[in-house]
């Protein structure tokens, strides 16, 4: 299946495998979920893992804030998880290793986490910060120790991601937790796509409106299905956990003033501002 976006719906209901687009948001001082539709937030019941059943409720998207997709209890990233990400100057003067043999997975905190529009700051004495753009998966069922044929029936969806790193920290420190977790270095959204192949889903970054990074699903060493499948082997997976699965190439150091945009085919564009802190 591509990753594409069926537009066909049935008034009222989702048609069963459709693809739907599944929105947190801030909407009159209330937080709510909904499904995007053209333009639009169409207002839902029972949250985004129940049985998505419309209320009626529509909001202009422009009514409304658009918040971080989940409140996840964990987020997991895997690194080093594209070849040209391996062979870029950011991940070798980050103290990169040949390919891994495994995945290799790393927890950021949910304090960092920030959802579209919100903005990314760069901390006092960090040093480089650089954005990594990513396709994240989104748990819709607790999974525990999983094989990878069963994956899909645990992940919600897909959506965008940026693993926001400071480079002097993660090579200086003993482990990553600045480097990674600083407040605002996990921004995601700005929903979550469901009925996506994760086999082929094509990511672009953009840096003030410059294409930086290009690359698709297809070019990862692990797969997303064996990234999850590997983690579930170690720790439960709860519905909104995140799993970043990995940025290509070259990354790119931000600046206060700059715009990055992380773009994923069948989902939509994630963007943040950067300001210095």
């Amino acid at each position: 299946m591509a990753a594409t976006l069926s537009r066909s719906r049935e008034s009222g209901r989702q048609a069963e495998g459709d693809a739907v687009l599944l929105a947190r948001a801030r909407v009159r001082g209330r937080v709510v979920h909904g499904i995007v539709e053209d333009g639009a937030l169409h207002l839902i019941r029972g949250g985004l893992f129940g049985r998505r059943e419309r209320s009626g409720e529509v909001v202009p998207l422009e009514e409304a804030r658009l918040l971080a997709p989940t409140r996840p209890t964990k987020v997991l990233a895997i690194g080093l998880n594209y070849r040209s990400h391996l062979d870029s100057g950011a991940a070798q003067s980050a103290g990169a290793r040949p390919a891994p043999a495994q995945p290799e997975p790393f927890i950021k905190t949910p304090s960092s986490v920030i959802g579209p529009g919100e903005a990314i700051v760069l901390p006092p004495g960090a040093g480089r910060v650089d954005e990594e753009g990513e396709i994240v998966a989104v748990i819709g069922r607790r999974a525990r120790n999983i094989p990878e044929e069963r994956v899909d029936d645990h992940v919600l969806g897909y959506t965008c991601g940026n693993d926001v790193s400071a480079r002097a920290w993660q090579r200086g420190d003993l482990q990553w937790w600045r480097a990674k977790s600083a407040d605002t270095f996990t921004a995601v959204g700005p929903w979550i796509a469901t009925d996506l192949d994760p086999e082929a889903i094509p990511l672009v970054v953009r840096l003030n409106g410059e294409e930086i990074q290009k690359a698709t699903t297809a070019d990862l060493i692990h797969s997303i299905r064996r990234c999850i499948a590997h983690i579930s082997s170690a720790m439960t997976l709860e519905r909104g956990d995140l799993i970043f699965t990995g940025t290509p190439g070259e990354t790119h150091q931000l600046a206060d003033g700059d715009i990055v945009s992380v773009e994923v085919a069948g989902v939509g564009v994630l963007r943040n501002p950067v300001v210095e802190g």
